[in-house]
């Protein structure tokens, strides 16, 4: 059997909400029914002051920027594991990001490093909640108010994730989320930034209708709008919202889904952990997890790129993740980093995820079991 990486899948309403922009509510541009309805449903769920829908993470990521006013020689605290929009986003603004190593159990930057790391010139700190697992926010918020800094989480993989009981994305100052066809909840390509201060709503409303006071003239509040500030085009169009509400409203059913096959990706593969040849995905079932990726951490990069192209041969599509920004052309040029960053290197070449979407089978899980297994018993 063939087995892709990521399967994009329809769960309820998704076309009918899309006819129902159409037909029934007349509006396909930005701000619309339903993307009222997501950002109500995010505010609720997610117990934030405000979301605004984007239309992408990075679009998130760039509104961050701009609200905690990163400007030219900022510097901003992250990991160099994480996807390139967390670092592009404030290099944009003038920023620079400074990268710290990340813990070998987690794959979460290294709270306890972070604070070596801050200068006259650090504005924020960027916790990057890899497959949905949290950063130790009690103490990365700690260090934060110390020396007066934002923190800005990325919570792209994490959404009902949660850190003690709350959710990632709510706990900092500001908070990321994605809706890519390869997250637990898609719309194709989709965001959301999360408000958790009242302090930056106003502001937050301009930025995200170009720059506009628009939305106070659509709620009576002033009789014109015009340019008040710096933004640019960052609502989803309501065709994207449509589609995000509906699988919005099959949330607990999809993320249940999606924890059931990485619990049994995890049980079929614990004798390999025992055995010392594999290292699993570090998991606490207290806090909440979204079972959003499981990846396995082999012995080294050959090991990792033989099981790869063995698991390509029986058709099964496994893929590394991020490339370290820190050894990117662009990272070289436009950030530092505090420390020579050896975790980082080391776990970045050793990491394998495994096919994991909604509609996953049983016998297609078992298919990638008994091939891993398979491959290992050869070495």
């Amino acid at each position: 059997m063939e087995i892709p990486f990521n399967k994009p899948f329809i769960v309820g309403k998704e076309l009918f909400n899309i006819a129902r922009a159409v037909v029934e509510f007349g509006h396909l541009a930005g701000d619309g029914v339903h993307t009222r309805q997501c950002q109500q449903y995010l505010e609720t769920t997610l117990k934030t002051n405000k979301a605004l829908l984007t239309h992408s993470c990075t679009a998130a990521l760039e509104m961050a920027a701009i609200l905690c006013d990163i400007s030219e020689g900022d510097e901003i605290i992250m990991p160099s594991f994480t996807f390139v929009s967390t670092a592009n986003a404030f290099v944009l603004r003038g920023g620079v990001p400074v990268f710290v190593d990340i813990r070998q159990d987690t794959l979460n930057i290294d709270e306890n490093q972070i604070e070596a790391a801050i200068t006259d010139r650090t504005k924020a700190i960027v916790p990057v909640h890899y497959a949905g697992v949290p950063c130790e926010m009690d103490r990365i918020r700690e260090i934060a108010a110390k020396h007066d800094l934002y923190v800005i989480e990325d919570a792209a993989q994490a959404l009902l994730s949660k850190y003690k009981g709350k959710c990632l994305g709510a706990i900092g100052d500001i908070g990321v989320l994605s809706f890519h066809e390869t997250k637990n909840i898609i719309s194709g390509e989709g965001g959301a930034i999360l408000l958790n201060s009242d302090r930056f709503i106003e502001r937050a409303e301009i930025v995200w209708e170009k720059g506009t006071d628009r939305k106070k003239f659509f709620r009576g509040e002033i009789d014109k709008y015009s340019w008040v500030d710096i933004g640019s085009s960052y609502l989803p169009s309501e065709l994207v919202a449509a589609f995000l509400m509906a699988q919005l409203e099959q949330t607990e059913k999809i993320i249940s889904s999606r924890r059931k096959i990485f619990d049994n990706y995890y049980s079929g593969f614990e004798s390999l952990q025992s055995e010392g040849r594999v290292q699993l995905p570090w998991i606490d079932k207290k806090q909440g997890y979204n079972g959003h990726i499981f990846y396995l951490i082999t012995k080294d990069l050959k090991e990792r790129t033989g099981l790869q192209a063995y698991l390509r041969s029986k058709d099964i599509y496994a893929v590394f993740h991020y490339t370290p920004l820190h050894s990117s052309p662009a990272g070289t040029k436009y950030c530092r980093q505090s420390e020579e960053l050896v975790i980082t290197a080391n776990m970045s070449d050793r990491v394998l995820r495994l096919p994991l979407f909604y509609d996953m089978t049983d016998e297609e899980i078992r298919y990638v079991i008994e091939n891993v297994y398979a491959f290992y018993n050869t070495c």
